[in-house]
């Protein structure tokens, strides 16, 4: 199983990133996959979730309306793209993989991490 994620960087308040997530090793149609992150000194927390299958989605409530999830079936890649950036949301970013149960809660694979930085 796999999980490489990318798009990491710095971004300026008020601004934009992607993050895309090549996955492999396990099938998307009984897994779900998603985002976590780890704010500097805090905890893990989930972020959102993808189903790959029918395209339903969850979010964080703080983070509604301002991240996407998204997923490429043939591609094998999901997506997160952040808008109106603040401080709070610099974190390491992790792709998750689960079945749609587990994977906003005790996710079972994790990618290596993304690091998003947002400061002026």
């Amino acid at each position: 199983v796999q999980l490489q994620a990318y798009g990491g960087g710095l971004a300026q308040p008020g601004g934009s990133l992607s993050l895309s997530c090549v996955v492999s090793g396990f099938n998307l149609d009984d897994y779900d996959v998603g985002w976590f992150r780890q704010p500097p000194g805090k905890e893990r927390e989930g972020v959102s979730r993808v189903s790959m299958s029918d395209g339903s989605a969850w979010y964080a409530e703080s983070l509604k309306g301002r991240f996407t999830v998204s997923g490429d079936k043939a591609k094998n890649t999901l997506y997160l793209h952040m808008s109106n950036l603040n401080p709070e949301d610099t974190a390491i970013y992790y792709c998750v993989a689960a079945p749609p149960e587990r994977v906003c809660t005790r996710p079972y694979y994790w990618g290596q991490g993304t690091l998003v930085t947002v400061s002026s």
